[in-house]
């Protein structure tokens, strides 16, 4: 992907309007990280529309108000926007930003569960379509992010829990990332199908983590 320099700035169809009431709007100049991520937006709630085969770059790029140059320029090929898209999708927030739960376990729970459909909720169709392999089907590249992403999921997951320091963290971990299929076929029942609220949702999540942490893994322990 060409490198480009952080004092490029490419003209916006947005408008700001100038001084009196009565006077021109003129265009604003986003820089460059600005673009992308305007590029970006429009690439997720395309590929959350409709199948990757059926997004064009050159609708993308009328849509974004760009020129389609651009989107080769940030991102390279289709291919390579659509991967920027699954990282986007399953990249949590920063750690700092988030409160650590505190409580009881159940408080706990509820509270992570609750992070957790937040984040599944705000681009929720894409979320369904790249963590279902819907996209380009069975890709490498995606495979490998999304399982990444897992990881780092089943990792965030056990820190909330504060169960971090467990001496059997690696299992623990791995009966999380088992969790996280049960996740993925519930956000599509809720965000795809309709069949359930976010509330039964949450109440689903919150019981198999409880159950979980107070009693899988303690049994998974003692079988140890």
């Amino acid at each position: 992907m060409p490198a480009h320099s952080e004092t490029e700035t490419v003209e916006s169809t947005d408008t700001v309007p100038v001084d009196g009431a009565d006077a021109p709007a003129r265009r604003r100049r986003l820089e460059p990280d600005e673009r992308r991520a305007q590029i970006l937006a429009c690439a997720i709630d395309m590929f959350g529309e409709r199948p990757y085969a059926a997004v064009s770059t050159a609708e993308l790029a009328q849509r974004a108000g760009v020129a389609r140059g651009l989107i080769n320029h940030y991102f390279g090929n289709k291919r390579d926007l659509y991967l920027a898209v699954v990282r986007r999708m399953v990249t949590l927030p920063r750690p700092e930003a988030m409160a650590v739960p505190t409580g009881t376990t159940r408080e706990r729970v509820d509270a992570s569960v609750s992070w957790l459909l937040d984040t599944i909720g705000e681009h929720g169709h894409t979320w369904v379509k790249v963590t279902g392999l819907e996209g380009i089907g069975d890709d490498p590249e995606v495979q490998r992010i999304l399982d990444e992403a897992d990881t780092a999921a089943a990792d965030r997951m056990v820190a909330m829990m504060g169960l971090e320091g467990s001496l059997h963290s690696d299992e623990l971990r791995a009966l999380v990332r088992c969790y996280g299929g049960l996740v993925k076929a519930a956000g599509r029942e809720w965000i795809v199908r309709g069949s359930l609220t976010r509330a039964q949702v949450h109440d689903l999540l919150a019981d198999m983590l409880l159950t979980l942490v107070t009693q899988t893994f303690p049994n998974v322990h003692r079988g140890n």
